[in-house]
């Protein structure tokens, strides 16, 4: 540019600074409020180190804060304030095979620390639940197996957990005495599952047992010991089963409730079971804690987001509904855990 436009150019330049600066440092004050209203909670990166607690680690998690790892740290949130309310009734659901898995110990002890006022159960966790009780196994095995060939050698597999067709037939054994001792009267779920804990010493059911804590399994015929109960009802017909009786005292329960928080291990039967129970109140619950592996976009309940929950009304409006994708072998460990370090620490 030679110096006759170079001279021409400076004074427009100029005015055109005096005259948009302005509007420039308007543009940028927007743009910095806008990142500031979204963007001022940054990511930490996750720091390892040895000897973590789980506490600690699910702590790190919580930093990072991304995806399911920052949903664990948000549930370990959640749960501690559930179980530090004195106030609050403490729901817990659980689905899947959870038991096979080893995951029984959990509930027990929760239940052992009074952290778990009523339960609900898929029939299969508690009927697996009384085969570890009266001494038989599950035991590893592997997914990437002939299924034929466990048939013939009468081993039943549940992904890469195996149990043998003879812990059948001592639960069978087992239970056919409990049921036996039953009176000739029609006779609640919640009762029958305390008859056989008050017969056991160990497990969930005995644990519910000894505390006094009322377990449900609204589908209980959809198991082995609901198998088991159809057999023994062919000679003993007098002793009904009334599954509509549980619901009586389960409502006259939730109506009393003050504040209701709930762990849903899982979906199926026993969360929408534990969840409708508020459509018959006014009250919602107040903490909701989802472990769930399913998707919430193909319309099963499994997979059902705790917002949707409340278009139902079964969690409030103000209530706090927390879900973590992934297996809960993994997700329900870490939250019990660290939740009871937590609780243990101060």
């Amino acid at each position: 540019m030679d110096t006759a436009a170079l001279t021409t150019a400076v004074p427009f330049i100029l005015y055109f600074i005096a005259v948009f600066r302005p509007t420039i440092r308007c543009y940028s004050n927007i743009r910095y409020n806008i990142m500031h209203k979204y963007c001022n909670d940054p990511i930490k990166q996750f720091v390892p180190r040895a000897n973590m607690t789980v506490n600690e680690l699910v702590s790190e998690m919580g930093h990072a804060g991304a995806y399911n790892g920052g949903s664990l740290f948000q549930a370990v949130e959640v749960y501690e304030v559930m179980l530090r309310d004195p106030a609050m009734t403490k729901f817990f659901a659980l689905a899947g095979a959870m038991v096979p898995a080893g995951m029984g110990g959990i509930v027990s002890t929760l239940m052992e620390k009074g952290h778990i006022d009523v339960l609900t159960s898929t029939g299969a966790n508690l009927t697996h639940d009384v085969i570890e009780a009266i001494g038989c196994h599950h035991y590893h095995g592997t997914a990437e197996c002939d299924d034929v060939d466990l048939r013939r050698e009468e081993v039943n597999r549940i992904y890469d957990v195996l149990l043998p067709n003879e812990a059948f037939g001592d639960l069978e054994e087992f239970i056919q005495d409990v049921y036996c001792s039953l009176p000739e009267q029609p006779v609640t779920i919640s009762c029958l599952l305390r008859t056989i804990g008050e017969q056991l010493e160990s497990g969930i059911l005995a644990t519910a047992a000894k505390h006094d804590i009322p377990v449900y399994c609204p589908a209980f015929q959809d198991s082995i010991l609901g198998l088991q109960y159809w057999l023994f009802s062919q000679l003993h017909k007098k002793v009904i089963l009334d599954a509509i009786g549980d619901m009586h005292v389960f409502l006259n329960m939730v109506y009393e409730v003050k504040k209701a928080g709930a762990v849903l291990v899982g979906g199926g039967v026993p969360k929408n079971f534990t969840l409708q129970s508020m459509l018959m109140t006014q009250n919602g619950f107040s903490s909701v804690i989802q472990l769930t592996g399913d998707r919430p976009d193909l319309g099963g309940l499994s997979g059902a987001t705790l917002d949707e929950a409340k278009s139902w009304g079964k969690i409030g409006e103000g209530g706090v509904g927390v879900t973590v994708y992934g297996d809960a072998t993994i997700t329900l460990p870490i939250l019990a855990v660290a939740t009871l370090e937590r609780l243990e620490q101060k």
